[in-house]
Protein backbone atom coordinates (compact mmCIF):
# COMPACT_ATOMS: atom_id res chain seq x y z
CA UNK A 1 0.00 0.00 0.00
CA UNK A 2 2.80 2.43 0.88
CA UNK A 3 4.58 1.73 -2.45
CA UNK A 4 1.34 2.36 -4.39
CA UNK A 5 0.75 5.64 -2.55
CA UNK A 6 4.31 6.71 -3.31
CA UNK A 7 3.78 5.94 -7.01
CA UNK A 8 0.56 7.97 -7.07
CA UNK A 9 2.29 10.93 -5.40
CA UNK A 10 5.19 10.60 -7.86
CA UNK A 11 2.84 10.61 -10.87
CA UNK A 12 0.99 13.65 -9.53
CA UNK A 13 4.27 15.51 -8.89
CA UNK A 14 5.56 14.74 -12.40
CA UNK A 15 2.33 16.14 -13.84
CA UNK A 16 2.20 19.26 -11.62
CA UNK A 17 5.95 20.08 -11.77
CA UNK A 18 7.28 19.05 -15.20
CA UNK A 19 10.40 21.22 -14.82
CA UNK A 20 11.61 19.19 -11.80
CA UNK A 21 13.61 16.04 -12.53
CA UNK A 22 12.35 13.44 -10.04
CA UNK A 23 13.63 9.94 -9.32
CA UNK A 24 11.21 7.00 -9.66
CA UNK A 25 10.20 6.91 -6.00
CA UNK A 26 10.45 10.68 -5.39
CA UNK A 27 7.60 13.18 -5.11
CA UNK A 28 7.22 16.86 -4.26
CA UNK A 29 6.12 17.52 -0.69
CA UNK A 30 6.46 21.33 -0.71
CA UNK A 31 6.66 23.94 -3.47
CA UNK A 32 8.08 27.18 -2.10
CA UNK A 33 7.83 30.47 -3.98
CA UNK A 34 9.02 33.92 -3.10
CA UNK A 35 6.74 36.46 -1.46
CA UNK A 36 4.53 38.62 -3.69
CA UNK A 37 5.95 41.61 -1.81
CA UNK A 38 9.00 41.53 -4.09
CA UNK A 39 6.84 42.01 -7.19
CA UNK A 40 5.13 44.98 -5.55
CA UNK A 41 8.56 46.49 -4.82
CA UNK A 42 9.73 45.95 -8.42
CA UNK A 43 6.69 47.67 -9.90
CA UNK A 44 6.78 50.43 -7.28
CA UNK A 45 10.35 51.25 -8.34
CA UNK A 46 9.34 51.23 -12.01
CA UNK A 47 6.43 53.57 -11.23
CA UNK A 48 8.68 55.95 -9.26
CA UNK A 49 11.16 56.08 -12.14
CA UNK A 50 8.37 56.72 -14.67
CA UNK A 51 6.92 59.53 -12.53
CA UNK A 52 10.40 61.04 -12.08
CA UNK A 53 11.06 60.86 -15.82
CA UNK A 54 7.68 62.43 -16.55
CA UNK A 55 8.35 65.29 -14.12
CA UNK A 56 11.76 65.93 -15.67
CA UNK A 57 10.24 65.95 -19.15
CA UNK A 58 7.48 68.33 -18.14
CA UNK A 59 10.06 70.71 -16.66
CA UNK A 60 12.09 70.62 -19.86
CA UNK A 61 9.15 71.02 -22.22
CA UNK A 62 7.53 73.83 -20.23
CA UNK A 63 10.74 75.81 -19.74
CA UNK A 64 10.73 79.34 -21.06
CA UNK A 65 13.47 80.66 -23.34
CA UNK A 66 13.57 84.02 -21.55
CA UNK A 67 14.16 82.56 -18.06
CA UNK A 68 16.91 80.04 -18.78
CA UNK A 69 18.76 79.68 -22.04
CA UNK A 70 20.23 76.30 -21.10
CA UNK A 71 16.84 74.62 -20.83
CA UNK A 72 15.19 76.15 -23.89
CA UNK A 73 14.16 73.66 -26.56
CA UNK A 74 12.91 74.23 -30.07
CA UNK A 75 10.15 72.07 -31.59
CA UNK A 76 12.49 69.53 -33.25
CA UNK A 77 14.45 69.08 -30.01
CA UNK A 78 11.15 68.51 -28.19
CA UNK A 79 10.26 65.85 -30.77
CA UNK A 80 13.55 64.03 -30.22
CA UNK A 81 13.08 64.38 -26.49
CA UNK A 82 9.63 62.80 -26.75
CA UNK A 83 11.04 59.92 -28.82
CA UNK A 84 13.79 59.39 -26.25
CA UNK A 85 11.26 59.55 -23.43
CA UNK A 86 9.01 56.92 -25.00
CA UNK A 87 12.06 54.73 -25.51
CA UNK A 88 12.93 55.13 -21.82
CA UNK A 89 9.32 54.38 -20.82
CA UNK A 90 9.41 51.22 -22.89
CA UNK A 91 12.78 50.24 -21.39
CA UNK A 92 11.49 50.78 -17.84
CA UNK A 93 8.39 48.66 -18.45
CA UNK A 94 10.54 45.97 -20.10
CA UNK A 95 12.87 46.01 -17.09
CA UNK A 96 9.84 45.67 -14.80
CA UNK A 97 8.60 42.58 -16.66
CA UNK A 98 12.12 41.13 -16.81
CA UNK A 99 12.58 41.73 -13.08
CA UNK A 100 9.24 40.10 -12.32
CA UNK A 101 10.11 37.09 -14.49
CA UNK A 102 13.51 36.69 -12.84
CA UNK A 103 12.00 37.09 -9.38
CA UNK A 104 9.27 34.50 -10.05
CA UNK A 105 11.79 32.03 -11.51
CA UNK A 106 13.40 31.56 -8.09
CA UNK A 107 11.66 28.56 -6.56
CA UNK A 108 12.36 25.70 -4.22
CA UNK A 109 10.94 22.20 -4.24
CA UNK A 110 11.18 19.97 -1.20
CA UNK A 111 10.70 16.33 -2.13
CA UNK A 112 10.63 13.29 0.10
CA UNK A 113 14.39 12.90 -0.63
CA UNK A 114 15.91 16.23 -1.70
CA UNK A 115 15.68 20.00 -1.65
CA UNK A 116 15.84 21.40 -5.19
CA UNK A 117 16.43 25.13 -5.54
CA UNK A 118 16.03 26.89 -8.90
CA UNK A 119 17.99 30.16 -8.78
CA UNK A 120 17.86 32.90 -11.41
CA UNK A 121 19.93 36.05 -10.88
CA UNK A 122 19.49 37.64 -14.31
CA UNK A 123 18.01 36.85 -17.72
CA UNK A 124 21.04 34.70 -18.58
CA UNK A 125 22.34 33.56 -15.18
CA UNK A 126 20.50 30.63 -13.64
CA UNK A 127 21.43 27.54 -11.68
CA UNK A 128 19.96 24.60 -9.82
CA UNK A 129 21.10 23.53 -6.35
CA UNK A 130 20.20 20.04 -5.14
CA UNK A 131 20.68 18.92 -1.54
CA UNK A 132 19.89 15.51 -0.13
CA UNK A 133 17.61 15.97 2.88
CA UNK A 134 19.69 13.52 4.91
CA UNK A 135 22.77 15.78 4.43
CA UNK A 136 21.09 18.91 5.79
CA UNK A 137 22.44 19.69 9.23
CA UNK A 138 20.61 22.90 10.05
CA UNK A 139 17.45 24.60 8.80
CA UNK A 140 16.82 28.15 9.97
CA UNK A 141 15.52 31.51 8.85
CA UNK A 142 16.53 35.12 9.30
CA UNK A 143 14.53 38.31 9.36
CA UNK A 144 16.93 41.25 9.04
CA UNK A 145 14.82 44.32 9.46
CA UNK A 146 11.63 45.78 10.85
CA UNK A 147 10.09 45.49 7.37
CA UNK A 148 10.78 41.74 7.36
CA UNK A 149 8.88 41.39 10.63
CA UNK A 150 6.01 43.65 9.54
CA UNK A 151 5.51 41.87 6.20
CA UNK A 152 6.36 38.40 7.56
CA UNK A 153 9.14 37.68 5.06
CA UNK A 154 12.58 36.25 5.66
CA UNK A 155 15.46 34.23 4.30
CA UNK A 156 15.44 30.43 4.55
CA UNK A 157 18.87 28.97 5.32
CA UNK A 158 19.95 25.34 5.01
CA UNK A 159 23.43 24.19 6.00
CA UNK A 160 24.86 20.87 4.88
CA UNK A 161 27.01 18.36 6.71
CA UNK A 162 30.64 18.04 5.60
CA UNK A 163 31.29 20.76 3.05
CA UNK A 164 29.62 23.35 5.30
CA UNK A 165 27.76 24.99 2.44
CA UNK A 166 24.85 27.26 3.26
CA UNK A 167 21.98 27.53 0.79
CA UNK A 168 19.68 30.52 1.10
CA UNK A 169 16.25 31.36 -0.28
CA UNK A 170 15.38 35.06 0.30
CA UNK A 171 11.95 36.77 0.33
CA UNK A 172 10.11 33.77 1.73
CA UNK A 173 6.57 34.32 3.05
CA UNK A 174 6.05 33.25 6.68
CA UNK A 175 9.42 31.50 6.99
CA UNK A 176 8.69 30.15 10.48
CA UNK A 177 5.85 27.99 9.07
CA UNK A 178 8.05 26.54 6.34
CA UNK A 179 10.90 25.81 8.78
CA UNK A 180 8.72 23.50 10.85
CA UNK A 181 7.70 21.39 7.85
CA UNK A 182 11.21 21.26 6.36
CA UNK A 183 12.77 20.36 9.72
CA UNK A 184 10.34 17.47 10.11
CA UNK A 185 11.15 16.21 6.61
CA UNK A 186 14.89 16.47 7.32
CA UNK A 187 14.48 14.54 10.59
CA UNK A 188 12.41 11.85 8.86
CA UNK A 189 15.04 11.45 6.13
CA UNK A 190 17.87 10.67 8.55
CA UNK A 191 19.13 7.07 8.32
CA UNK A 192 18.63 6.46 12.05
CA UNK A 193 14.90 7.32 11.68
CA UNK A 194 14.25 4.76 8.95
Amino acid sequence: MKKELSQIKHARSVKEFPNVDLADDEYVVMHIERSRLGIIIIWFLVAVLIVGLTCALLMLVNSDISTNSYLSLNSSAKGYLALGAFTLYFALVFCGFAGQSIYNSNQMYITNQRAIQKVRRSLFNNSTNIIELSKIEDVSYRQHSLWDHIFQVGTLRMSTVGDETTYTFPFLDTPHDEIDRISKLVQDSRPDKK
